[in-house]
């Protein structure tokens, strides 16, 4: 099962790509018995080699500044007809039309399963939300009585620090101020 990190991670490489107006995005949770190297692949196109180029360096620069995470490998950013970037968890392909068209990875991974940003956010959120729910404490229910204050006991912290405070102001206002010497005219 994917991590929650590497879920996270895809998430922002999907959006990514969307910012940078990446056509016909799409996520392949891959079967694990037909793919032991990652869990997910993310495939879009772009409309030229220079908005796949873009579209890469985007995806980059915010996994970089945002989960300080760098790809394992990155292929064909010079050619940009069909860029990839591998990040373990999840390897991005971003394609050019007709290499998209030739090469047809969709249909390569008939196993895989196609999932929409939408779909993945809401499983991530139910499994950030399950893990959290597992490491909270559960919280007994307590009674609480009024504690009572008995003559002759040691005032609280609070009571102490305001009891001093008032000390040193009336220390302060009982001192005489330092006379001023007189001047003969």
């Amino acid at each position: 099962m994917p991590s929650i990190e590497g879920n996270k991670l895809l998430l922002a490489a999907a959006a990514a790509c969307e910012d940078k107006k990446a056509e016909d995005i799409r996520i392949l949770a891959l079967d694990p018995a037909e793919s032991g190297l990652t869990d997910y692949f993310l495939i879009c196109n772009g409309t030229n080699e220079r908005q796949n180029v873009a579209i890469t360096d985007e995806i980059e620069l915010r996994l970089k500044r945002e989960f300080g995470v760098y790809p394992n490998s990155v292929e064909g950013r010079r050619q940009a007809e069909w860029i990839l970037m591998d990040y373990v968890d999840f390897i991005v392909h971003v394609f050019s039309p007709e290499k998209r068209a030739f090469y047809g990875l969709e249909r390569l991974r008939k196993s895989a399963t196609t999932l929409s940003v939408a779909e993945l956010d809401a499983e991530l959120k139910a499994r950030v939300m399950g893990a959290r729910a597992k490491k909270m404490p559960v919280k007994k229910a307590t009674v609480k009585t009024p504690a009572k204050k008995a003559a002759g006991k040691t005032p609280s912290k609070k009571g102490a620090k305001k009891g001093a405070a008032k000390k040193a102001v009336a220390k302060a206002a009982g001192r005489k101020s330092p006379a001023k010497k007189s001047r003969k005219r």
